[in-house]
């Protein structure tokens, strides 16, 4: 898989001022990044749960910033048109809290489109897939957690995910990643 367009997005979003690692290479499949210290906030809060409201609140916040930027030209647009750059995978398992701040990771699912789709995805992803390797003193509150994160993020993200929840639904079916459980979730979520 050539790296080429997530170099290129993380270097303009980094030049945006948007807190990704910085690149130093990219050569065909070859991606020479920042090293983060610290940990994503997936492990944070299942070492930690009592943040759950703050990380939630962290994570809206990383949206907000992200989808305030103009997308440069040339991205695909999967979900429908717009103008905000998008993740597409922005979850706690994808923000490095580091001695730098928080930092989002894996850029290899950008895009351009309506910002609300994106905030749909993260939505999702958080609502239905499952975690695995739990310590387990936190599994018998994992729905607990679940739900309070996302109820503070959507309440702090400034773009309405409803009217995408469909469309991103029918895009994250599409993923080959997604586990069967998840897919069934999803379909009915497709069909709303």
């Amino acid at each position: 898989m050539d790296v080429q367009a997530e170099a290129a997005i993380m270097r303009y979003l980094d030049e945006a001022g948007f807190p990704v690692p910085k690149v130093y290479d990219a050569d065909g499949s070859d991606l020479v990044m920042e090293r983060l210290d610290g940990r994503d906030m997936l492990v944070d809060l299942t070492r930690r749960p009592w943040l759950a409201r703050q990380h939630a609140r962290l994570l809206a916040d990383m949206h907000n910033r992200l989808h305030r930027l103009p997308a440069p030209p040339g991205l695909a647009a999967p979900v429908g048109p717009g103008d905000a750059v998008l993740h597409l995978h922005l979850h706690p398992g994808n923000v490095m809290l580091t001695s730098r701040g928080p930092v989002v990771i894996d850029w290899s699912n950008h895009a351009v489109g309506p910002a609300g789709a994106d905030v749909a995805m993260a939505y999702l992803i958080m609502a239905c897939s499952e975690v695995d390797h739990l310590p387990l003193l936190i599994k018998p509150i994992v729905g607990v957690v679940r739900k309070i994160v996302l109820r503070h993020f959507l309440r702090g993200v400034l773009d309405d995910p409803v009217p995408y929840i469909a469309a991103a639904a029918r895009h994250r079916i599409a993923d080959r990643n997604v586990r069967p459980s998840e897919v069934e979730w999803l379909v009915r979520k497709a069909a709303s």
